[in-house]
């Protein structure tokens, strides 16, 4: 896209600001929403990608596509919304550059995104719907290129946009691209994820069901806990529609006739807002992440403790509490639902490293990582 500068905005559009929000807001309310709105969502996409690496049952390479989905996100809420904080701080009612800088990963974070949710879709319906054979081949390489080959394709498409001035200015309100590039790009980088990710997401809910009416149907642990992070990445698919969606009905009719800019940035910004909520619907949704988070909060918040509980006593002896965590090179966490715990229980909670539990004569359990 071109760049502009201040003046070639509408004076419709004088009273919001596409970097800096609506002038009606004080300068410190509008710097508490973005300042809030950046903590929160990169806290939590932080906590949804180490979640995937310290809990047992996520740590599965079918879940990659789910951290791609949480990297994306912490590009807006790390980089786009930081930028807006720092304009504001600054005193400026607009930046033109880093409104072109915020739409261009915007819209990368976006078509990545939809992208991922198919692959995520796709894979869910290899593991629950398919042979083990089946889902052999998605092995750890083939995973891997698929993800780069998302963010190459994506890359790519957004830069041609942006260079050769094809696509909507966001920050101007303008459609001035072409349009067969435009309806090209939506075809293959929306509509057919959004259908591929529909159909697999409804296949599976199909094919449950007519499992479900078996009378000797009773799935194991395990299927129950994919089918219940299938539901939640299909919660997270709709989420990002309705979020998204509305900006994107604003876009196409923009090129046909004038639009609010009040209306135009709000429903941008509740777009950006997607990145903010996500993984708090993970939390809500899987009890996996729940338990992950729930660790993860522990150690982030109780590392006296923990450096506590890993300096020798004279006496031998150990403080009462009711719960020590000791932590040991690569930080394995596991959780009361993962396998490998479920496993410890049968087996007596015998085995080598990870967390065992003790009984002590004050009645008081150990546990150690």
């Amino acid at each position: 896209m071109v760049l502009g500068n201040s003046s070639e905005v509408p004076s419709a559009a004088s009273d919001i600001s596409p970097v800096t929000l609506s002038s009606d807001w004080s300068r410190v309310a509008r710097l508490l929403l973005v300042v809030g709105l950046a903590v929160v969502g990169s806290i939590g996409n932080v906590y949804m990608i180490s979640a995937v690496m310290i809990e047992d049952y996520l740590k599965r390479r079918g879940n990659a596509f789910i951290v791609n989905i949480a990297l994306a996100d912490l590009l807006i809420t790390g980089v786009v919304m930081p930028a807006s904080a720092v304009v504001i701080l600054a005193g400026l009612q607009d930046s033109p550059l880093v409104c072109q800088c915020q739409w261009f990963l915007a819209i990368l974070c976006w078509l990545v995104t939809v992208l991922s949710l198919a692959a995520a879709a796709a894979e869910s319906y290899v593991r629950l719907c398919l042979s083990p054979e089946s889902y052999a081949i998605l092995t750890t390489r083939n995973i891997t290129a698929t993800i780069l080959l998302i963010w190459i394709a994506c890359l790519a498409a957004d830069v041609i946009q942006f260079i050769y001035d094809l696509g909507p200015d966001y920050c101007r309100r303008r459609f001035s691209g072409v349009v067969h590039f435009q309806a090209t790009v939506a075809f293959v980088f929306v509509a057919i994820p959004a259908l591929l990710t529909s159909t697999f997401y409804i296949r599976i809910l199909l094919q449950l069901l007519k499992a479900r009416k078996h009378p000797g149907f009773k799935p194991p642990v395990q299927f129950s806990w994919d089918y219940s992070l299938m539901k939640t990445n299909m919660y997270s698919f709709l989420l990002f529609f309705f979020c998204w969606l509305p900006f994107g009905v604003i876009l196409g009719v923009k090129s046909i006739q004038d639009i609010s800019p009040r209306t135009f940035y709000n429903l941008a910004w509740l777009a950006l807002s997607k990145s903010c909520i996500n993984s708090l619907l993970y939390c809500i949704a899987n009890r996996h992440f729940r338990v992950a988070y729930n660790n993860l909060f522990h150690y982030c918040c109780c590392k006296t403790t923990v450096a506590f509980s890993r300096r020798p006593r004279a006496d031998g002896t150990r403080p009462t509490g009711d719960v020590r965590v000791h932590i040991i090179p690569g930080y394995n966490m596991y959780s009361y639902t993962s396998p490998q715990r479920t496993r410890d229980a049968s087996s007596g909670g015998k085995r080598s490293g990870g967390m065992s539990r003790s009984n002590r004569t004050n009645g008081r359990d150990v546990y150690e990582l």
